[in-house]
């Protein structure tokens, strides 16, 4: 039992709520009640969002690529040396890196993460001898810190738009689709440890890196559960893919991928006007990662006229260079006022900014991870967020206000309680297992570098 001085519920702010949960799920929510003992008390309590893009491996790589270079740096030069990274990591580090982005993952808020997985094979592009390997690394870091998952597995098969061969550094992602069908079969078994909220999707990684002929294979085999896809982060990609397919990357998604509410497109970051509309439209979720954007020179997406057009978005900590939802949502809304020279952007008609990109992004996150989450409701899954509302910096606030202060203002310091369908990992702002987890990651990270 959940004991909350107030709740943001589907209707909005009620006081004194009692919330009942019972296997991962909201069986009950009482207003106006009574704490109880042995009730878990809080001060605030809000739908968790979910986190809809991870690369978790990249966290260990978070601070070593801010070093400028001769020649003008970019995401691709990022991209060369985030392969040289990869090169080295073996399953034991990808396993301690991934605990310990959904441990911070959670002591942020997130209570579920779609984790976009391209680490499939050794260094060199040999399959392990479980081909699954490294997803499963995957799945004991998401047992170990108990967030939800939605896996990803990645299809990455060329180098570039036109099937360019790929690389040597991309090696360790590549499959044609036949063998990345038998590598997602093989994850079957090794997610029944799991609990039942976490799911498995797919994600052919871009166009530049498949083929129409293989996305639509990919498709028909995997009618069901979500679909993500990297859309639209760079010029160079836009052009490469027109050149190629006679069409921009979302452009070309729309009138023939069958793009729908399963499908996440990551970043979709350079749209036309009519690509923005269209894209909304269809039902999708735009998977948005401002932080990484910003920290990769990919530009901002265009919110204004994506939300007109009824779209749904929700965020993701990509890189995890910096894992934060507060500043997450806060550099969404800040990077549509430095384009706009405006304020108060991402809400449609008058209201809180705050409330649109907090409630916003839970309920997108929930539609893009397929999970039944994103609201306070009974039946939904118990994906919950405590916060400190007496914190000086969100205290003087009004309820209709608090999302803005949670947003513009705090830190992700308010966060006190964080349950994932139930599970209530974070207590008093620090995850159960957190010093275990550490310690596993500060021996992986002490390991790695030896080797560098």
């Amino acid at each position: 039992m959940i004991f909350a001085k107030r709740a943001l519920l589907a209707g909005g702010w009620v006081g004194r709520v009692r919330v009942t949960l019972d296997g991962g799920r909201i069986a009950a929510i009482d207003t106006n009640a009574a704490a109880q003992p042995g009730d878990v008390r809080v001060d605030t309590l809000l739908p968790a969002p979910g986190n809809l893009h991870s690369h978790s491996f990249q966290r260990a790589m978070a601070g070593m690529t801010e070093h400028r270079r001769a020649g003008q740096d970019s995401f691709w030069t990022w991209r060369d040396l985030m392969y040289r990274f990869t090169a080295r990591l073996t399953p034991e580090q990808v396993e301690a890196i991934a605990a310990l982005t959904f441990m911070e993952m959670q002591e942020a808020g997130y209570a579920a993460v779609g984790e976009f997985h391209y680490l499939h094979h050794q260094p060199g592009g040999a399959p392990y001898d479980d081909p699954a390997e490294l997803s499963a690394r995957i799945f004991a870091a998401a047992a170990a810190t108990g967030i939800g998952l939605t896996h990803l597995p990645v299809l990455y098969s060329y180098g570039g738009a036109g099937r360019v061969p790929l690389e040597p550094g991309q090696a360790r992602f590549g499959n044609d689709v036949d063998r990345f069908l038998r590598l997602v079969e093989a994850m079957g078994p090794a997610m029944g440890g799991l609990p039942e909220d976490c799911r498995l999707g797919v994600a052919p990684h871009s166009l530049r890196a498949t083929a129409p002929e293989d996305l639509s294979v990919l498709l028909a085999a995997r009618p069901t559960g979500p679909v993500h896809i990297h859309a639209a982060e760079q010029p160079k990609e836009v052009s490469d893919v027109q050149a190629w397919l006679g069409a921009r990357p979302v452009e070309w998604l729309l009138d023939h991928a069958g793009v729908d509410g399963r499908w996440c497109l990551i970043h979709a970051t350079h749209m036309t006007g009519d690509e923005t509309d269209a894209m909304a439209r269809s039902g999708a979720v735009a998977g948005l990662c401002p932080i990484t954007e910003a920290n990769l020179g990919d530009g901002p997406f265009n919110g204004p006229r994506y939300l007109a057009a009824g779209g749904a978005f929700g965020v993701g900590s990509d890189s995890n260079v910096r894992i934060s939802l507060t500043e997450e949502l806060r550099m969404l809304e800040y990077s549509q006022r430095l384009r706009d020279l405006s304020r108060n952007v991402m809400v449609v008609g008058e209201g809180s900014v705050g409330r649109a990109l907090f409630c916003g992004a839970a309920e997108g996150a929930a539609r893009a991870l397929a999970r039944d989450a994103g609201r306070i409701e009974v039946g939904g899954l118990a994906d919950l967020l405590a916060i400190d509302g007496t914190c000086p910096t969100l205290d003087p606030l009004p309820e209709d206000q608090l999302l803005d202060g949670l947003v513009f203002a705090a830190s992700d310091g308010v966060v006190t309680d964080l349950w994932s369908a139930g599970r209530h990992a974070v207590r008093d702002g620090r995850h159960v297992a957190r010093d275990a987890i550490v310690a596993d990651y500060r021996k992986a990270l002490s390991d790695l570098i030896a080797t560098v």
